[in-house]
């Protein structure tokens, strides 16, 4: 099957001043993003995201390397006419309503009148506006222009969704709208690239994942199979000893222990252990308030791997 996004070595170098060395802002980015699926792409402020998303929409050069969307070569029409993308730091005209917005990107986009007058109070009412339809933009709350522009990225019905920051300025409820507009449209077969520092939204509605640091991609895959590496279990104990947490740390790894407070943390790789920890708690003369086992999220798994830094 073709892939909606198909990179191999995309690499960017921004060019220094006065024979300076460039900044290599993309470094071998190898990436593929399937169609139908909902695919989180992640890094911190300055990791490259925002370019490497700019060269797979054709607006940026590339230095090196090749990609494609839906087999097309990055930029060509024929690529380009199958994306809807809504950036982060995006500006619409105030004095358009929403009609007329929509209007305007979608003849952009080359539907004809008819065609988006009859696809616009759907649209809408998909990102909750519905009752917004004849307001100008002007009028509008962050979170309300922040569903709008979600609007124009959709209005021409696109097979492939790029979005920088959807969900930046909407409040929880608004989130979960978003959150449910995503998984609806892969539910059509849509494909969504996802740009997101809200990882606990990201955990929720997305499939697989890349995690980009320093123009690199460290880390990608399904969202299940990277946090299933590790499990951490908190323990609550009186009589926290040196030994004892020595003899536990046979176990699995201490990360934390507070024997003040009598709380430990051990990561462990296999839940099976779990058993075998409170007996050795129990015959190690503690008395055990509570054991509570949890998988690493999303967020816990983006700083441990950004931190280390390793490929």
């Amino acid at each position: 099957m073709t892939a909606a996004i198909d990179a191999q070595g995309l690499r960017k170098v921004y060019r220094g001043r006065r024979r300076r060395p460039g900044t290599v802002a993309v470094d071998s980015l190898d990436l593929r993003v399937e169609p139908g699926e909902v695919f989180g792409f992640l890094g911190r402020n300055g990791a490259g995201k925002t370019t490497a998303v700019m060269m797979l929409l054709g607006c940026v050069a590339p230095t090196a390397g090749d990609a494609t969307v839906f087999g097309e070569p990055i930029g060509a029409p024929a690529s380009r006419s199958r994306v809807g993308f809504l950036p982060e730091k995006f500006r619409f005209h105030e004095f358009l309503t929403a009609r007329e917005l929509l209007m305007f990107h979608g003849r952009l986009a080359g539907m004809s009148r008819e065609a988006c007058a009859a696809r616009i109070p759907d649209v809408l009412d998909l990102v909750g506006l519905g009752d917004a339809i004849d307001k100008q933009v002007r009028e509008f709350s962050k979170g309300m222009q922040q569903r709008v522009g979600l609007g124009q990225a959709l209005i021409a019905d696109p097979d492939l969704l790029v979005l920088d920051e959807p969900t930046s300025a909407l409040d929880p409820l608004g989130r979960r709208d978003v959150r449910d507009v995503l998984l609806r449209l892969k539910a059509e077969g849509k494909t969504v690239f996802l740009n997101s520092h809200l990882l606990s939204e990201v955990e929720l509605c997305c499939d697989r994942v890349a995690i980009l640091d320093h123009g690199r991609v460290l880390r990608q895959g399904p969202i299940d199979e990277l946090l299933h590496s590790i499990m951490r279990v908190d323990i609550r104990a009186d009589g926290l000893t040196a030994s004892l947490v020595e003899a536990l740390g046979t176990r699995g790894s201490v990360e934390t222990w507070d024997e003040g407070a009598g709380t430990l943390r051990i990561g462990v790789a296999d839940p099976d252990v779990i058993p075998g920890l409170t007996r050795a708690l129990v015959d190690g003369g503690a008395d055990v308030h509570s054991i509570v086992p949890h998988r690493e999220s999303l967020e816990e798994f983006f700083v441990r791997v950004v931190q280390d830094g390793d490929l």
